[in-house]
């Protein structure tokens, strides 16, 4: 049996993979295809599926979409799966990883791409508090998941390999007044880190992962 994978990447800017919201992941022809004597085509089931996990500011996003130019791979983005309104109860945010729209991701990522389909999600914009513009799926041989809680136990079984992404406290800050202001670090150092650490801390995410690399420049 001959194995041929035909991958491609389309996006808004030109580059090989979508950073940004609303534009397609993954080609009208990225697909896994085996050939055999008969020369029949049959479809591949399920990807080989990356997932980048790591503490805010490491650079997943950089790393992920870099990798994802080089092995010519869609990659989908955690944070489109942020939780809605309705859903951040306190009771869920208490939750270890509970910041994430895990149902939503499981029922519209996880199960079409594990079966080897094409799919759409919708990205919820958690500063507008609502949905925005589609983003389509193909199916492909390399699939990267990018972002916080992507390693949830929820989703761990699916993935075959997990990259933890590290980085210096100090310099994680300094990361985040230079990304996002000294109003919105405030917020990340009241909220947004712990909850991350504590999801970090009760499923050992770093010590659970496959590779730990220190973090990349954003």
């Amino acid at each position: 049996v001959r194995i041929r994978c035909v991958s491609e990447c389309h996006s808004g800017n030109s580059s090989a993979v979508d950073s940004d919201p609303g534009n397609y992941v993954g080609g009208e022809t990225g697909r896994m295809e085996t050939r055999g004597k008969t020369g029949r085509r049959s479809m591949m089931k399920s990807p080989y599926i990356i997932a980048v996990d790591g503490r805010c500011a490491a650079g997943k996003t950089t790393f992920a979409r870099e990798m994802g130019i080089h092995m010519h791979c869609p990659v989908i983005q955690m944070d489109h799966f942020f939780l809605q309104r309705h859903q951040r109860t306190e009771e869920r945010l208490a939750e270890p990883g509970g910041n994430v729209d895990r149902e939503r991701f499981q029922d519209e990522v996880i199960n079409p791409l594990v079966s080897g389909e094409s799919f759409s999600y919708r990205i919820f914009d958690c500063q507008k508090m609502e949905f925005g513009e589609w983003v389509k799926v193909e199916p492909a041989p390399v699939v990267i998941v990018e972002g916080a809680y992507s390693c949830h136990p929820a989703f761990q079984k699916h993935w075959n390999l997990k990259i933890f992404l590290d980085v210096d406290p100090k310099e994680q800050i300094r990361r985040i007044r230079k990304r996002n202001g000294e109003e919105k670090l405030s917020m990340f150092i009241k909220r947004w880190i712990p909850l991350e650490e504590a999801y970090f801390s009760a499923f050992y995410i770093k010590e659970n992962s496959d590779i730990v690399l220190p973090g990349v420049l954003p």
